[in-house]
C-alpha cells in the first residue's frame, strides 16, 4: 500500500466552496482518504476521538481560526503529533511566526494547484 492509499487527512474550512476545491485537489493527486468538516470545534472533538495523519485547515473561520486549531491541536497529547497544513489566501509574516511557534508543519497559499498542493504535503509527511 503506497502512502497516498494509506494517509488519511481532515479538511477544515468553513467555506463549502473551498472544502470542495481542496477535497477535489486531494482526490486529483490520489489522496482519496480524506474527510471534511466545517467547524473547527467539532473538528478538534473528531480528531482527538479518532486523530489523522494531516489536518489542512484554513486561517479565517468563525468561533476559532486555523491557528486556534492547530493550537489546540499541539495541546492534546493524543493530536500533538498530527502534521498541519493552514491554507490561507493572506499569508501575513505575522501569521506565519505565530504559526511556527504553535508547531505549523507548513503553509499553502490560495489559489493552490494541484501540484503546489502535491509539494506542500509531501514537505510534511514524504514523497506521495
Amino acid at each position: 500500500m503506497s502512502l497516498k492509499d494509506s494517509l488519511r487527512v481532515m479538511v477544515v474550512d468553513d467555506m463549502s466552496t473551498s472544502r470542495a476545491i481542496i477535497t477535489n485537489t486531494l482526490d486529483e493527486i490520489g489522496i482519496t482518504n480524506n474527510v471534511a468538516e466545517a467547524d473547527p470545534k467539532q473538528a478538534l472533538a473528531k480528531l482527538v476521538g479518532n486523530p489523522v495523519h494531516l489536518v489542512l485547515s484554513d486561517f479565517n473561520m468563525p468561533g476559532m481560526d486555523g491557528l486556534g486549531l492547530l493550537q489546540a491541536l499541539r495541546q492534546n497529547r493524543s493530536t500533538a503529533r498530527i502534521g498541519f497544513i493552514l491554507v490561507t489566501g493572506r499569508a501575513t509574516p505575522e501569521i506565519i511566526q505565530q504559526g511556527q511557534k504553535l508547531g505549523l508543519n507548513n503553509l499553502i497559499e490560495k489559489p493552490f494547484t494541484p501540484q503546489k498542493m502535491k509539494a506542500c504535503i509531501e514537505r510534511v509527511v514524504g514523497r506521495l
